[in-house]
């Protein structure tokens, strides 16, 4: 593999549920329990969440190692507290309390200030990391990559089942998520300047607290030199995940190694777009990236897969981007197979159990 190639990490977010499915305040407490052998755990906005990250990773298999050991780790520890470990982008049972915030500082200042967002926004994510050499770098990443997003949106999307219902949506999450204002597909970049005046007028308006509450589908990392790609929802399997994330890599490595680019498109078409994506996810359609013309999905990937196939060659990345594809495609994604048990008996709990991780099969 050529030294140079990027590096990449991946965030998941999950519930902590108990036996029957609903939300339980035991995430802090199952973060804690949890062995830390590899990648980080960490405690999220409420209590009934907890979140793992990979180190840096190089290849597929290093990545889908690290994610499916923290998985493991984790749901093993909700166990011992009676608890359920649940990768879904919305929590699928009716709830009758809004979840706890997690006892800190930043948390609970950001709940007395975001009022219902923040207690009605709980929602669960899959975050990629990308390395880039610099700011500049990245804002170029961010404004050539916004095209793909709606494609890329259906390939995690995992959230069709939410408060005991059907919404309609693949991605339900990232229509709960965008109640934040920062929230959302980012705009066309002119400059870094640009972005950061953006993120400075949030600040001064009060509607970010803090530079990591920008919550753009893509945005500059404020922690680590990486552009940080948050738009999926939490996959349904570790190597769901592990595809979602090179297939970005795939693409980031293209955009930076030529000039070609799809055209530039406005926010209010780019959200509209991304809006599509979430309602129909795989199986239906979705804009393509080059025309916005709605196309089959499965098909659009197919497109963006080619379109980055040189990089993931390099990486060592095709094969297995092209098969994971193919199996989504024949057995449905993570929303396809939440909709589907479902529809069987009508009971959000039979989608915990596909759902919740067992231990053993992590």
């Amino acid at each position: 593999m050529n030294k140079d190639v990027l590096t990449f990490g991946i965030e998941e977010e999950f519930f902590v549920v108990d036996r029957a499915g609903h939300l339980s305040p035991a995430g802090g407490a199952v973060v804690d329990a949890a062995d830390e052998e590899q990648g980080e755990l960490q405690q999220e906005l409420t209590r009934s969440q907890a979140e793992s990250a990979t180190g840096i990773c190089t290849t597929h298999d290093e990545a889908e190692r690290q994610l499916s050991t923290m998985r493991a780790e984790l749901a093993e520890a909700a166990a011992r507290r009676s608890c359920r470990l649940l990768p879904s982008g919305s929590a699928p049972l009716a709830e009758t309390a809004l979840p706890a915030i997690t006892p800190n500082p930043r948390y609970e200042r950001m709940s007395e200030h975001f009022g219902a967002t923040a207690r009605t926004s709980h929602t669960c994510g899959c975050h990629v990391h990308i390395a880039v050499p610099d700011r500049e770098t990245g804002i170029r990443v961010i404004n050539r990559v916004r095209p793909f997003l709606p494609a890329l949106l259906t390939l995690t999307a995992n959230s069709a089942i939410c408060d005991g219902y059907d919404t309609g949506y693949a991605s339900w999450r990232y229509q709960q998520w965008n109640r934040w204002p920062s929230a959302g597909s980012p705009p066309l970049f002119t400059s870094l300047d640009h972005y950061e005046s953006v993120v400075d007028a949030w600040l001064r308006a009060g509607a970010i607290l803090d530079r990591a509450m920008v919550y753009w589908d893509v945005r500059l990392s404020e922690k680590q030199p990486t552009v940080e790609f948050r738009l999926g929802d939490v996959a349904a399997t570790a190597g769901e995940a592990v595809l979602f994330g090179v297939l970005i890599r795939g693409l980031v490595g293209t955009i930076l190694a030529t000039e070609e680019h799809p055209p530039n498109l406005s926010n209010e078409v780019l959200r509209a777009q991304i809006w599509r994506a979430s309602r129909e996810g795989l199986s239906g359609r979705c804009p393509h990236f080059r025309t916005g013309d709605l196309a089959p999905a499965s098909d659009v990937l197919d497109e963006v897969v080619t379109f980055a196939a040189g990089a993931l060659e390099e990486t060592g990345d095709l094969d297995f981007v092209r098969d994971g594809c193919a199996r989504l495609t024949a057995e449905g994604s993570g929303a396809d197979r939440q909709r589907a048990r479902f529809e069987k008996r009508q009971r959000a709990e039979d989608v915990v159990d596909l759902l919740a991780v067992r231990p053993e099969l992590a």
